[in-house]
């Protein structure tokens, strides 16, 4: 059981990384888009090949989030990976560390 807590909390802290990662990813993309980027750029062309398909997919469930000739789509992903960073991932957290608990009394 310790190695199933073990693997458990390194999933977590992965899974933790990954969204934080990805939220500076959505925020620096956000950013860019204010000035006009050069859209032969390698950077730019990262940047909306990995943010462009999930913003694209808010955009299309939630016709609302673009308004006023401004597009919020960012700020709804970031705030559903932060409601998934603390739901889930700290749920999944304080379950390894209870199961890791357990194992010790």
């Amino acid at each position: 059981m310790i190695l199933l807590s073990n693997v458990l909390s390194a999933f977590v802290f992965i899974l933790s990384s990954v969204i934080k990662i990805y939220t500076w990813i959505i925020i620096i993309a956000a950013l860019i888009s204010w000035v006009r980027p050069d859209p032969y750029n390698p950077v730019v062309r990262v940047l909306r090949a990995l943010t462009e398909p999930v913003q694209y997919r808010v955009r299309r469930r939630l016709p609302f989030v673009y308004a006023g000739g401004i597009d919020f789509s960012p700020l709804v992903i970031i705030l559903l990976l932060q409601f998934i960073d603390i739901a889930l991932v700290g749920s999944l957290a304080e379950f390894a560390a209870d199961l890791h608990g357990n194992l010790r009394r």
